[in-house]
Formats: C-alpha cells, structure tokens, sequence
C-alpha cells in the first residue's frame, strides 16, 4: 500500500551516514542522491531523508524496515549499535505481535523509532 516515505533530518550528513550503514545489511542501499535529499530501497527509493523544511519541534516516526530473516534483523542490530544508535530494544521474538515476529529497535541520530523485523521463523 505505502509507495514510499520520506522523513527530514536535522543533519543530512549524519542522517545519511546512520541509513547508509544500518540499511546495508537488508539490502537497502542509496540509489538516488540529490545532494541533502537521498532515496534508499532495493530496486527503487522507497525510503527518502531530506533536510528539515518545517518549523517547529519534529515528532517521532516509528520506521520498520523488512528483513529476510533473523540474522538480517541481528546485522542491522550490529550496524546500528556501532553506528551509535540508542537501543531500544534488543532483536527478539515478539509473541504479543505473532508467534514468528522477531524485530530489533533503536534510535536514529534524529530520534526516530527504527526497527528491522522478520516474520519469519529461524
């Protein structure tokens, strides 16, 4: 249903470096680039950062990206902790979700809820 979703970041370098780092292991990669304005997915840019173009204080957004399975979701954990990522939550199973929900949560350098999640078993 979502075509894609952009979200403003405070500082597009920063911004850049972080999903540069922890999209990789997904799969995801940048594959346009306009300078502050950078379009990540695998096949087409799905997720876009840009810089903060509104005034007042930005709200948080919750982002889950997809990961193929659990040791996706655990790299993306890895990135993102060296990265220098505020963890949220450590990758799991989340049986209140479902029986095969397994997700790794932490904070962009902007605040933002991002989770790798796979609804696969091991």
């Amino acid at each position: 249903m979502i075509d894609h979703i952009s979200v403003q970041v405070a500082d597009p370098a920063a911004g850049a470096a972080f999903y540069d780092r922890v999209l990789a292991p997904l799969g995801g990669k940048r594959l346009l680039d306009f300078g502050e304005v950078i379009g990540y997915g695998t096949t087409q840019p799905t997720f876009w950062i840009g810089p903060v173009t509104t005034e007042g204080q930005a709200r948080e957004v919750h982002i889950a990206f997809v990961a193929a399975d659990r040791a996706q979701v655990r790299a993306f954990y890895a990135a993102a902790v060296e990265a220098g990522a505020e963890v949220l939550h450590e990758p799991r199973v989340w049986p209140e979700y479902h029986a095969a929900y397994y997700g790794a949560f932490v904070r962009d350098p902007d605040g933002n809820n991002v989770e790798a999640t796979c609804h696969m078993p091991e």
